[in-house]
């Protein structure tokens, strides 16, 4: 009966230590600008929830999710110039669009202009481009190393095509400035707790529905074409739908945590959505755990902290540290820092096991042999025997 109890409310129980952690403790113990860093360490979490219930659940090694992280962060970003734009400046068009461009708001600008349609398109625009080439790569049953490959090309495509729109979308320098979020002013630290707090509880959403999954149905048949892809289309499940839906779960996250990441960090470029920030976020899950619940999340956090007071001391090491410590982690514990209990318990009873062996097969010790008896004399031969 307890052990039904704490596995029942171990889940629940977790999510509130969570939440008190993140919604009560790091708010009284922080400032304003260790906050908002804070907030930019949760949307690469957001992230890494996704790439785990992908990659550590689905067997699916997603390097593209730099991809949904921009198209949620770029379709957010649109929206606060022209917001920014009607409030401040009044003609309606973004500062840099008269120093790079034409002075005029391009057509596909105009629909973010209402925040409904901002908040469909940051959801619906990466679960589209997922759902598309979800399809078009699981159906003709294209996995792994090829997938990895084809979702790190996009990354890298995105990227570049970004660079190159210099007059919608900033090119390289990317869109920045942003100075109220639905109404609300970014300088206000009352405003930044609230975009915190909104970022704490998407990640806490993420990870209740997540585990939800994972204990599902769906979470089984999940495992099951992770492992025995055949043995599921045999018995009449279709791989590629539940690979391409869980594809688009991952992507949403990744959208939603792009469109978090824009009014918190102030910022977005290029820089933040290609090929490096999408091995990245892998990275993070890797060294977490990436067949964990928490892993992720934690293996995230530890990432993006180490990265930014180590990148900052030594800018042209941190790379080849980062590359390296995931190697480490794929090549001597693929199950990441989750599974270091496991390793250091296996250790101990491999050498129980073997102290058991050594104790088994010792030689046993013997008592000497008694010597040889002396040779029958007439003064030593019984009396009986004589006769």
């Amino acid at each position: 009966m307890s052990t039904f109890l704490q596995s029942r409310w171990a889940a629940p129980a977790g999510l509130a230590a969570g939440a008190l952690l993140l919604l009560v403790s790091a708010p009284a113990a922080l400032s304003v600008f260790n906050l908002a860093l804070l907030g930019k360490f949760i949307c690469f979490a957001i992230v890494a929830v996704g790439i785990g219930l992908a990659w550590g659940r689905g067997g699916m090694l997603t390097m593209g999710q730099g991809v949904f992280f921009g198209l949620g962060a770029y379709i957010m970003a649109m929206h606060l110039k022209l917001a920014d734009a009607s409030l401040f400046g009044g003609s309606g068009v973004p500062d840099f669009m008269s120093l790079y461009g034409s002075g005029e708001v391009p057509g596909w600008w105009e629909p973010f202009r209402s925040p409904v349609v901002t908040l469909a398109a940051v959801v619906l625009a990466p679960a589209l481009v997922a759902l598309l080439l979800g399809l078009a790569v699981f159906k003709r049953r294209v996995k792994g190393a090829y997938f990895a490959i084809l979702s790190q090309a996009l990354a890298a495509a995105f990227a570049v095509f970004l660079m190159g729109q210099q007059a919608t979308t900033g090119g390289s320098n990317g869109l920045s400035g942003f100075r109220s979020f639905f109404g609300f002013d970014l300088k206000d630290p009352a405003n930044k707790l609230m975009l915190y707090s909104v970022a704490a509880v998407v990640l806490l959403l993420a990870l209740a529905a997540t585990r939800q999954l994972m204990h599902s149905r769906f979470g089984e048949l999940l495992v099951a074409v992770r492992d025995q892809e055949e043995r599921v289309r045999f018995l009449g499940y279709d791989p590629a739908t539940i690979k391409t839906l869980t594809y688009v779960i991952a992507a949403v996250m990744a959208g939603i945590a792009g469109a978090l990441f824009v009014p918190i960090v102030g910022i977005i470029s290029p820089a933040d959505v290609g090929v490096i920030p999408s091995i990245a976020f892998l990275i993070g899950v890797a060294i977490g755990g990436r067949a964990t619940l928490l892993g992720p999340v934690l293996g995230a956090l530890g990432v993006a902290v180490a990265q930014t007071s180590l990148a900052s001391t030594f800018p042209s090491f941190w790379v080849y540290f980062q590359g390296l410590l995931f190697v480490l982690v794929i090549g001597f514990m693929p199950g990441g820092l989750a599974s270091l209990p496991q390793l250091v318990s296996r250790l101990k009873r491999r050498r129980i096991e073997r102290g058991g062996k050594g104790s088994a097969t010792a030689p046993a010790t013997h008592a000497p042999e008694p010597a040889h008896p002396a040779p029958a004399t007439a003064a030593n031969v019984p009396e009986e025997a004589s006769r």
